[in-house]
């Protein structure tokens, strides 16, 4: 599953989001009876991912039961502040009205691929993001090959 590109939908009058059809495909079953978990992103838009695959990362955090401090507080405001939003047969989903107001989303939503997740901000955020990164282009590619490089050496 590859997430990919940049999409802007409106919410409807009930608060339902359409998830465009090029990143339904990218599910399992084109999407049938796909959930989605919603939860906080590190970067302050708000996240979606496939529940496989939220469950998947879950797993691999291994057990909290006597887990140290920081991996305990992480689950704690990651998991409580998360929501499951199943996509209708119309391929929307319903983001709860306490995320909506937390991420400060109405109206027009820019919906983003990346990678294993989509990411929900306003238009003006993502304009603010990108104005961000784009200058600084060559050095992110820099970095994310460090990074790769860094991680395939460990």
């Amino acid at each position: 599953m590859l997430f990919l590109g940049e999409f802007e939908h409106a919410l409807d009058a009930k608060q339902r989001l359409a998830v465009p059809s090029e990143l339904r495909a990218c599910l399992p079953s084109d999407g049938e009876d796909a959930v989605f978990v919603a939860a906080p992103g590190p970067n302050g838009f708000l996240w979606l991912w496939p529940e496989a695959t939220f469950a998947e990362l879950a797993k691999s955090l291994g057990g909290s039961l006597v887990g140290d401090d920081s991996l305990q507080n992480f689950e704690r405001l990651v998991f409580s502040q998360s929501a499951r939003t199943p996509l209708d047969k119309a391929g929307r989903i319903r983001v709860p009205d306490r995320m909506l107001q937390r991420f400060g989303l109405a109206g027009n939503i820019v919906i983003l691929g990346v990678r294993d997740h989509l990411e929900l901000c306003t238009p003006e955020q993502w304009k603010g993001e990108r104005d961000r990164l784009e200058p600084a282009t060559t050095d992110v590619w820099r970095k994310a090959r460090e990074a790769l490089r860094n991680r395939n050496a460990g």
